[in-house]
């Protein structure tokens, strides 16, 4: 995406529509999907949601994978302790969803496998089905997880914060 058209979006598009498309009842909602799915498996998703980039950020070149990957770090979504983190950032303003799993989960989880969760959320997104999007999402990633990080029968800490965290 040209530079120019990526800085008129993070300009005049997504700051006003956050707490509309994600507003505080399905934020809830998002918590406790987040919350329940993680019984069964190892890994610990967090889920973050950016309106826009600063004009500044985006004419230095900072885009929706670099800045996903400075929110993994930010959040300490790398900080668990079989390194089972997986981050779901949204930028509305570019229309984008990235997801990031810790190496704890890509060693056993492709990359294929989260773009198709992506894949799925954007579908939904395009069609204004913001909150179906987020909860396929969130569901989609548990299943996976299940499959190749189920849990051990032992209660685990919860390392990371399951309410959507909104930057």
């Amino acid at each position: 995406m040209a530079r120019m058209q990526r800085l008129l979006m993070n300009l005049f598009d997504g700051w006003f529509l956050l707490r509309r498309r994600f507003p505080g009842d399905l934020l809830d909602e998002m918590t406790t999907a987040i919350a329940n799915g993680e019984r069964d498996h190892r890994g610990e998703i967090c889920f973050a949601l950016e309106s826009r980039l600063s004009p500044t950020a985006v004419l230095e070149g900072l885009d929706p994978e670099r800045r996903a990957h400075q929110v993994f770090a930010q959040l300490r979504v790398w900080d668990t302790e079989h390194n089972s983190g997986v981050l779901f950032y949204v930028l509305m303003a570019e229309h984008r969803v990235v997801i990031i799993a810790d190496r704890g989960i890509a060693a056993a989880v492709t990359q294929t496998e989260w773009d198709a969760i992506r894949d799925h959320m954007l579908a939904s997104f395009s069609q204004g089905a913001w909150r179906d999007g987020c909860l396929d999402g969130i569901a989609e990633a548990h299943a996976l997880l299940r499959r190749h990080l189920p849990g051990n029968d032992k209660a685990k800490p919860d390392e990371l914060p399951d309410r959507p965290v909104v930057l």
